[in-house]
């Protein structure tokens, strides 16, 4: 089989609206997810990824609550006779 071979193009709308859940499967080979923001008759597509075991140690946000502060947030980021645009 050749890489080609895996590659599948489906047409998808140009909004997604898409919803993450943790979970640990308490039976082997079902999954049971309740509570999701979606509607009976809504067609929706499940994609299932294993965790890897150091998953819970990765901090997906390292900035967060960390203090960001602006010096001269409104100055311009090169000097003015830098601008190729006023030459």
């Amino acid at each position: 089989m050749s890489c080609i071979d895996k590659i599948f193009f489906t047409k998808h709308k140009p909004t997604m609206n898409t919803h993450k859940i943790e979970t640990t499967l308490t039976e082997n080979g079902k999954l049971l997810i309740d509570n999701i923001p979606f509607n009976k008759g809504e067609s929706v597509e499940v994609i299932i990824i294993k965790q890897s075991e150091n998953h819970s140690d990765v901090n997906q946000y390292p900035l967060a609550g960390k203090v960001i502060k602006y010096e001269n947030p409104l100055e311009s980021a090169t000097d003015i006779e830098d601008w190729d645009s006023l030459k």
